[in-house]
């Protein structure tokens, strides 16, 4: 799947400022020897702004929701509610054991059109968690918008609960912006 992006110079600069080298275990168990620190980007102003303004054309007609995921996609979720005007939930990993024992935080979500934020997906496994514990509370989740795609190319690792995947870049737009280097 290609990434939209009408900066051609992002790819790089999200390159340049999120891999690192070694040995590491991803979410999924996966090990790999390259990891995109994709907090490198989301604690610089800069290129937050620069992936939240590429998502804009990402986030679907009818939107009700941004339902950032916690904890990397709150970030984005923030910025991406501050560019398109759509009012912002933050979703746990599970819902708290305490207070008012939510899932998500922010506005009701049953009955409303819910787009997913998320940073990197890789298995797709806190979007799916995220997406069943989201549609069990009577949202409505169709598309997940996220700023890198590190799964394999031409593969959507959330078909099987029928989600759309809309990168900002792909494993391989980063992989070509380093070759470029």
């Amino acid at each position: 799947m290609a990434a939209v992006t009408a900066d051609a110079t992002l790819a790089a600069e999200i390159d340049a400022a999120c891999r690192l080298s070694g040995t590491f275990t991803l979410r999924s168990g996966q090990v790999s020897h390259e990891y995109f620190d994709k907090y490198l980007f989301e604690t610089s102003p800069a290129l937050l702004a620069r992936v939240a303004e590429a998502m804009v054309e990402l986030v679907p007609e009818g939107t009700e929701l941004l339902g950032g995921l916690e904890m990397g996609g709150i970030p984005i979720a923030t910025v991406l509610s501050g560019r398109t005007g759509l009012p912002a939930l933050f979703v746990r990993k599970k819902a708290k054991e305490y207070g008012t024992c939510k899932l998500a935080e922010g506005p009701e979500v049953a009955g409303r059109r819910i787009t997913l934020v998320e940073d990197v997906v890789t298995t797709g496994g806190a979007v799916r968690d995220a997406t069943n514990a989201l549609r069990d509370a009577g949202a409505t989740v169709e598309v997940v918008v996220c700023a890198i795609d590190r799964s394999p190319e031409g593969q959507n690792p959330l078909a099987d609960i029928g989600l759309e995947l809309r990168p900002v870049l792909t494993k391989a737009d980063l992989d070509a912006a380093r070759a470029a280097s």
